[in-house]
C-alpha cells in the first residue's frame, strides 16, 4: 500500500519508534547522547529512515498549514525546540488529522484523546465553560485544545464534533475554532462544528460565522439558520443538510431523508463494534427524530418503519437486512 506522500507506507511500530525519537529530541535536542542515538536508530534499518523522514515531513506539513490559517499562528509554538512532550504530542495528534496520514490515524486519535484539553470516547457527551464563560459541548469522540491569551479565544479542534455558545468578550477579543480545514469566528452566537474524513460542516444557530478556509479562498459569513461545508474547494452553503448537526447536544438524531447506510454510519459513532447492512437496503431513506441515550433500542424501531430486519450476532456485531 502506498502513502499519499508516494512510497511505500512506513511500518506503524517504526512510526511509533520515530514518533518516540521526535519526543526525546525535543525535550533534550541539546543533549549529544540523545542525538548520538537516534543517529544510531535511524541507520541501523532503513525502514527506521523511512518512518522517519515521513514523521518529519508530517509535523512540517502541520506547521505550514496553519500557519496559513488567519490568527493560528498564535496558537501554535511552531519552534520544535519550545514544545514540552504534550505539546509535542498534541502536534502529532493533528497530523492524525491530516488525510495523508490513514496509515496511522487510529493510533494518533488515541493520542489525541490522552492529550487534549478536552475529549470524549464513544458514546460520550459533555459540556465545558470556558474561562470566558461560553459554553462548549463536545459529541462523542471528539477532542479539542484550549488557546485563551491576552490576545485571542481560541479553540483547536482536533476531531469530532462541538457546540460552542459565545458569550460576548469585554477586551473585544474574537471567539475563533481552527481545524484542519479553517479558521471560524465569531463574537457571540452560537453554532455547531463537525470535522469528516473529507470535509468540516458548519450550522449557525444565531449569530453569524466568518469562515476563512484553509486552502485559500474569500471570506464567507455563515448566518443564523445556514449549514456550510468548508473543504479543500473552498466553503459553500449546503441548502437543506440531511441531519441537524446540533441535535446530539439534545441526544437526538435528527433526520430528513436520509440514506440508511448513512444512518447507520453515524448511529455507528455512538456504539462499540460492527454495524451495517447489506447493499440492497443501503439506499432506503429515514426521516425522523431518534434518541440516541440507547442505540440497541433505537436499532429494535427500524423494522417497524422500513423493510428490514436485525441480523445480530452479538451486542457488539449487527448487521440490517432486508426482511423477507
Amino acid at each position: 500500500m502506498n502513502s499519499d506522500h508516494g512510497g511505500p507506507a512506513p511500518d506503524p511500530q517504526m512510526v511509533r519508534q520515530a514518533i518516540h525519537w521526535l519526543l526525546r529530541l525535543n525535550n533534550d535536542g541539546g543533549n549529544a547522547r540523545v542525538q548520538r542515538q537516534c543517529a544510531t536508530w535511524r541507520a541501523a534499518d532503513r525502514r527506521h529512515e523511512l518512518a522517519w523522514q515521513r514523521i518529519q515531513s508530517l509535523s512540517q506539513e502541520v506547521a505550514g498549514h496553519y500557519r496559513a490559517v488567519p490568527g493560528a499562528g498564535l496558537a501554535l509554538e511552531t519552534s520544535a525546540q519550545r514544545l514540552d512532550r504534550r505539546q509535542a504530542l498534541k502536534l502529532l495528534g493533528v497530523v492524525g488529522l491530516m488525510g495523508s496520514t490513514g496509515w496511522l490515524g487510529k493510533d494518533l486519535e488515541q493520542w489525541q484523546q490522552w492529550s487534549s484539553d478536552y475529549a470524549t470516547g464513544v458514546g460520550e457527551r459533555r459540556t465545558y465553560t470556558l474561562p470566558d464563560g461560553s459554553q462548549l459541548q463536545l459529541n462523542t469522540r471528539s477532542a479539542a485544545d484550549l488557546r485563551f491569551s491576552t490576545q485571542q479565544r481560541l479553540l483547536s479542534l482536533k476531531h469530532g464534533e462541538i457546540l460552542l455558545t459565545c458569550q460576548p468578550d469585554p477586551q473585544g477579543r474574537p471567539l475563533r475554532v481552527n481545524n484542519r480545514d479553517g479558521l471560524f469566528e465569531a463574537s457571540q452566537g452560537r453554532f455547531a462544528l463537525r470535522q469528516q474524513d473529507d470535509c468540516t460542516r458548519l450550522s449557525v444557530a444565531r449569530g453569524q460565522v466568518a469562515i476563512y478556509p484553509a486552502r485559500g479562498g474569500p471570506l464567507t459569513w455563515a448566518r443564523a439558520g445556514q449549514s456550510w461545508q468548508v473543504d479543500s474547494a473552498g466553503a459553500r452553503q449546503v441548502a437543506v443538510p440531511e441531519m441537524d448537526l446540533g441535535a446530539w447536544a439534545d441526544g437526538l438524531i435528527v433526520t430528513r431523508d436520509m440514506r440508511l447506510q448513512a444512518f447507520l454510519e453515524e448511529l455507528g459513532r455512538y456504539r462499540h463494534g460492527y454495524l451495517s447492512c447489506a447493499a440492497d437496503i443501503a439506499e432506503l431513506r429515514l426521516s425522523g427524530v431518534f434518541r440516541l441515550d440507547d442505540t440497541d433500542k433505537l436499532l429494535a424501531l427500524l423494522p417497524q418503519t422500513l423493510p428490514v430486519r436485525l441480523h445480530s450476532r452479538t451486542r457488539y456485531w449487527v448487521r440490517l437486512e432486508r426482511s423477507v
